[in-house]
């Protein structure tokens, strides 16, 4: 199994293996993380009531 990333981004030119920003390009980022600025998150499940939206139609 392959090291993990790590947690936060080093900002160095040549990126490290376990560079998160790298990952994500080559797209070996494990399931359900995601990189926001420069730092290791976890992705949120949406909930399905708070995805609804309003039924209502446009008026034209």
């Amino acid at each position: 199994m392959p090291k993990p990333p790590k947690k936060k981004c080093c900002v160095s030119k040549p990126r490290c293996k376990r560079c998160p920003i790298r990952m994500m390009a080559e797209g070996t980022l494990p399931d359900g993380y995601t990189v926001k600025k420069r730092k290791l998150v976890k992705v949120k499940k949406k909930d399905k009531k708070s995805s609804k939206s309003s039924t209502k139609p446009l008026a034209a």
